[in-house]
């Protein structure tokens, strides 16, 4: 099933090749585009059953996507499952009750985090950041491509643990083997990974 779903990804331009630059600012030969799935519900539902299943076994009393890739997918999973969801957002409001935190929640409640692609953890850092003032313990993290530039490492550190559905190797592992990427594409892909 995992393979033919990054079959289907890339054969849809979720998975590109070219020069992109990431969020952390580090250069890539490969790009997931992953928020795109909201446009195809096949893969849309086999990529929410997929981070479902990863998060069997844990414990948590809500969940929360990292703004804003990975809300879809919280959205699915929470309503597919009947799971609380927390929502972060970007910023607070300006109007309103003018939170950042959306939802039922008390201090001391854990939440699992759900990202769609973990390069360097920046983005779950920021959501994090917020959930833990609050008083909200974290200590999963489920996301479906770990890009194995240090994100694993760091979130580590910081006392999580991430789950990942695949990571970045195994992709252009898929693709090459398929014969959708060359095996030059793949050895450049794979050189900016550790830089």
């Amino acid at each position: 099933m995992l393979e033919q779903l990054i079959l289907d990804m890339y054969d849809l331009g979720m998975i590109k090749f070219g020069e992109f630059t990431l969020k952390s600012g580090k250069q890539s030969y490969v790009y997931a585009d992953i928020r795109t799935a909201i446009s195809y519900p096949k893969i849309f539902k086999s990529l929410c059953d997929l981070i479902y299943s990863k998060m069997d076994g844990l414990k948590y009393d809500s969940i929360c996507g990292v703004p804003y890739s990975a809300l879809t997918f919280a959205s699915g999973i929470a309503y597919a499952h009947n799971i609380p969801m927390l929502l972060k957002r970007k910023e607070a409001k300006g109007y309103g009750t003018k939170k950042i935190l959306e939802g039922n929640y008390k201090a001391g409640d854990t939440c699992l985090i759900i990202e769609d692609v973990v390069t360097t953890g920046m983005s779950i850092g920021e959501t994090t950041e917020v959930l833990e003032a609050d008083g909200i313990k974290i200590k999963d993290i489920v996301c479906f491509i770990n890009r194995n530039q240090g994100g694993k490492e760091k979130l580590e550190s910081q006392g999580y643990k991430l789950h990942s559905i695949t990571d970045l190797y195994m992709v252009l592992d898929v693709l090459c083997k398929h014969g959708k990427i060359s095996t030059e594409d793949k050895a450049k892909a794979e050189a900016l990974i550790g830089v």
